[in-house]
């Protein structure tokens, strides 16, 4: 898969609320009603995760997720990350 440049990142990021660019990879937080919310909704992620087979860095205290995305064969960020923080957007909804 393509490593995207910084100004494919960009366009692409145009499509993803809250998305961001950070350190080669982007990311999100989300803040949760309290923690069972964040876990619910991290094992939804999990399953799309392993049918995708592309798998986040991701922190999760108390209420809050954080979800970092890049592609590790690549050395960077591709398409899979764009496309799996779009999942990532619906299931979150």
């Amino acid at each position: 898969m393509k490593k995207m440049n910084t100004h494919e990142i960009q366009e692409a990021l145009k499509n993803l609320s809250g998305w961001a660019l950070k350190d080669d990879m982007i990311q999100k937080s989300f803040i949760f009603a309290d923690f069972k919310e964040a876990f619910s909704i991290m094992t939804h992620i999990a399953f799309e995760c392993e049918k995708q087979n592309h798998h986040p860095n991701w922190e999760n205290v108390y209420n809050n997720l954080t979800i970092k995305l890049s592609t590790h064969d690549a050395d960077g960020i591709t398409q899979k990350d764009i496309d799996l923080a779009k999942s990532i957007e619906k299931i979150v909804g």
